[in-house]
């Protein structure tokens, strides 16, 4: 099954850090499926993404970048 979440990131990012951390305490919460990505294992991935990174997508459609607000996020998942 697809993620409903991806998490787009690299290691020893702190917002990605943080990201991390808010994507698995909502998606826990919810129970949606979300995974990660690094830039470092995906050339295109790091050249479509590298200076905005972390980058959350939901089904498949760009959501957040920079960081992820929360209840923009639960709204996009539960549509409320």
């Amino acid at each position: 099954m697809e993620s409903r979440v991806v998490l787009i990131a690299k290691p020893g990012c702190h917002l990605c850090d943080n990201a991390r951390l808010t994507i698995a305490r909502v998606c826990d919460e919810l129970g949606v499926s979300w995974s990660e990505l690094s830039i470092l294992d995906d050339p295109q991935l790091a050249d479509k993404y590298f200076e905005a990174i972390p980058v959350t997508l939901v089904d498949g459609k760009h959501h957040d970048q920079f960081r992820v607000d929360e209840t923009r996020l639960r709204t996009a998942l539960t549509g409320h």
